[in-house]
């Protein structure tokens, strides 16, 4: 969409001024609100300045209003507002300016200010351009370790889950040790596939991380890097560095490939630069230095650490527990765990199986642990880590460790001391009651299969190993998260929205560009406009809608709202007999009236049918879910009064649930969106189909809004979970498009009564 101030200018008079031309890209990583509403207060600014301006947008659903060619040829400059990678590339030659989103929402007029002396963008620019002061935008080092986690995380999934279905399905307990597949069997040729995703996923970590910093020429690099870490016999070692090493890997060669791009070289070698010169030069120099320089150190602990452990054999079985399942888990598959994992597999053949136990009982904590946590506090995690979680708890039950690396790799100060907690826990108790492991492998499979004895103080290990770091972790992230809440706040920056939240419900900052979206999803049942379906891809993982077709679609309740108009509309016939009868009994009246209208049976009038409610939201909006006046003064006081409200529809299964769930997603961020505006909402089963509320405060309520304004008008939105990735999204558009006009605010808060209300709001859609 391009946002103008008036008609484009002719050009053709004296002295006539060309108008500024300026484009902008907002983005959000988890969500959608602060995307839209970034690019709805972008667009008001260049409007009050005679500026034209489009501006695209890359929320949870992908891109959407794309700048084109023709776009980038004719501006005069960029405004990238994001909180995620931004590919830079298609600016070369314009002035562009880096800041977070929170920016493009909270200062707009600053930013098209500044854009117009921002440095020039040059063909081997670092992916942030510049940032305006006071912008909070994420680090390039952190985007770039979460570009390589996401990734990553379907070869984990993948390689985990068929290595773990070949185990469970067509592996055995063997006597020579070992949970063994028979050769040339179906299942070792799953387990062979899920072997190559594992393999795979080190370096594909480290590729995007390098791609992330250094754009296309770093991904070779990246990748061969990540591949030479994880492979020890190229640097005489018996274990890789693992994920450790890849993240390793992919920062070096990012950073040297962005040096490499600052060398001056003659115009003919400049082409072949990209595809050719550096990815050469990175590679074969991050190769060499890994191995002569990185691998040797990794080398001289893993053999340093074996003959420590060694030394250990004839201590407290408590203490080498605890040695043992910090090990196993710092690293998951690098050459610490390996080190644990050699040390007790070794010593089986000897007769002691006890250090096995040990290992066996620690494996398994990590992937549980991690998979518990997105159980226990789903807000702190993303859908797609939530997902990840589910598999991890799965790869966990067969001891792939490696199911928890995605968790370590994105948030590694708090993930990994969490591991090692509940490591050591699950192998100090399991060395304190003796558990032996027979076969060098561990997890809750190898007890299932009769490999270990103390079977009951395995899964006691396990258990409590498990319980520990999953709380650990939810502890250590959720600190982590409220300390950057604060932070951001004392900024005077907004607080992201993971995706489990109803993220950007109701965002006043969608404006035009949301209506962009909605007008072309084409129009559902009762000329409701459905959202377009683009879709989104990752990372992040996350909800991505359905195709407009789809959209407009599976509108269900669009079919019962309208079932419930034909219902009014019968209720109306039989007020139309009633009148009809009137009417044919009243004196003094002349002919019988007619109707041209052949439905209205003669002798009423089209006057008398009484008015059909207008139909808000797809009727998920009525007058029933409407208040004038709230009763209440405080938030959780207000967000229990809505739920109420909303349990008039007979939708509401739980109101409790949804009041919970609504106040766990404020204790997250707040929903106050300024302008005097409020929109609590909550993804949750406690109600069976979704349901919008709205009531007006007289006084305001203290809703932490961004603005500092109390809220006057509250919306309220409550969606399955079932119809949350396609509905938040179109009630989102349907809304948002009118939040943002003052005028229709207005006329919200003058309305007299409920029906007047709704007929305000009907102008939404």
């Amino acid at each position: 969409m391009t946002t103008t101030a008036g008609p484009p200018p002719t050009g053709g008079g004296e002295g006539e001024r060309q108008r500024l031309r300026l484009l902008a890209v907002t983005a959000c990583p988890t969500g959608i609100a602060h995307t839209y509403m970034a690019a709805e207060k972008l667009a008001q600014a260049a409007e009050s300045r005679g500026i034209d301006m489009k501006v695209e947008t890359q929320g949870s659903i992908g891109a959407e209003n794309v700048l084109n060619d023709n776009d980038v040829s004719t501006a005069d400059g960029v405004i990238v507002a994001a909180d995620k990678d931004v590919d830079l590339s298609r600016f070369v030659g314009k002035r562009v300016l880096v800041v977070g989103v929170a920016e493009g929402i909270r200062h707009p007029e600053r930013l098209i200010e500044q854009v117009r002396s921002a440095p020039v963008h040059t063909a081997g620019g670092a992916a942030a351009a510049t940032a305006a002061p006071g912008g909070r935008e994420r680090s390039v080092a952190y985007k770039a370790l979460m570009n390589g986690v996401s990734y990553m995380i379907p070869f984990v999934v993948v390689g985990g889950l068929l290595i773990a279905i070949s185990l469970s399905l067509g592996g055995h307990p063997d006597p020579s040790g070992g949970l063994v597949i028979p050769k040339d069997s179906f299942w070792m040729d799953v387990n062979n596939i899920g072997v190559i995703g594992f393999t795979l996923m080190v370096p594909i970590l480290s590729g995007y991380i390098a791609y992330a910093i250094g754009d296309r020429p770093a991904l070779v690099p990246g990748m061969i890097g990540g591949w030479i870490a994880n492979t020890g016999s190229l640097y005489d070692s018996k274990a890789g560095a693992g994920f450790i090493g890849a993240i390793v890997t992919g920062f070096l060669a990012g950073y040297l490939v962005l040096w490499i791009k600052k060398v001056q070289v003659p115009k003919f070698v400049q082409p072949i630069m990209p595809i050719i010169v550096i990815p050469i030069v990175a590679t074969t120099a991050l190769g060499l230095f890994f191995i002569n320089v990185i691998g040797k150190p990794i080398s001289w602990v893993f053999e340093h650490l074996t003959s420590w452990l060694g030394g250990m054999t004839g201590t407290s079985a408590i203490l080498l527990g605890t040695i043992l399942g910090l090990m196993i888990a710092f690293d998951m598959g690098g050459p610490v765990n390996k080190t644990a994992f050699l040390f007790g597999a070794g010593l089986i053949a000897t007769g002691n199986q006890a250090v096995m136990g040990m290992c066996a009982a620690a494996i398994p904590v990590m992937p549980l642990g991690q998979g518990l946590a997105t159980l226990i506090r789903q807000r702190l995690y993303t859908e797609q880590e939530r997902e990840t979680g589910l598999a991890s708890l799965f790869m966990g039950c067969f001891g792939i460790s490696e199911g928890a690396i995605p968790f370590a790799a994105a948030r590694p100060a708090q993930v990994i001391p969490a591991n090692m907690l509940g490591g050591a826990v699950a192998g100090a108790v399991a060395g304190l009651a003796g558990v032996k492991d027979a076969v060098p492998h561990g997890g809750p499979i190898v007890a299932v299969l009769g490999a270990v004895s103390g079977v009951p103080m395995f899964f006691v290990a396990v258990a409590i190993g498990t319980a520990v770091t999953a709380v650990t972790t939810v502890a250590l992230v959720d600190v982590s998260e409220r300390k950057r809440r604060g932070e951001l706040v004392g900024h005077g920056v907004l607080a992201e929205e993971p995706e489990l939240a109803l993220v950007g419900v109701g965002a006043p900052g969608a404006g035009a560009v949301v209506a962009e979206r909605a007008s072309r999803g084409g129009t559902a049942a009762g000329g409701v406009v459905g959202s377009a379906g683009s879709s989104a891809g990752d990372a992040a993982a996350v909800e991505a809608t359905a195709d407009a077709g789809s959209a407009n679609s599976g509108l269900a309740d669009n079919g019962s709202a309208n079932a419930g108009l034909t219902k009014s509309g019968s209720a109306d016939a039989d007020l139309a007999n009633t009148g009809s009868a009137n009417a044919e009994g009243a004196p003094g009246s002349g002919s019988p009236a007619t109707s041209p209208d052949p439905e209205i049976r003669p002798g009423i009038l089209p006057e008398a049918l009484p008015e059909v409610p207008p139909e808000v939201l797809s009727g998920y909006l009525t007058e029933q879910t409407v208040k004038v006046r709230l009763d209440a003064d405080g938030k959780e006081a207000v967000i229990r009064e809505m739920a109420g409200l909303l349990a008039r529809t007979g939708k509401v299964v739980d109101v409790e649930e949804l009041v919970a769930t609504a106040l766990r997603r404020e204790a997250q961020g707040t929903t106050g969106l300024g302008e005097e505006i409020a929109i609590p909402h909550a993804k949750t089963d406690a109600v069976s189909a979704p349901v919008v509320g709205f009531a007006r405060s007289a006084e305001g309520v203290e809703w932490g809004s961004l603005d500092g304004t109390k809220a006057r008008l509250v919306f309220m939105i409550a969606v399955p979970e079932a119809a949350a990735g396609d509905e938040h999204l179109r009630i989102l558009a349907l809304l948002s498009r009118k939040l943002m006009d003052a005028g229709f605010r207005e006329r919200l808060s003058a309305a007299g009564d409920e029906s007047a209300v709704l007929g305000v709001l009907s102008e939404v859609g």
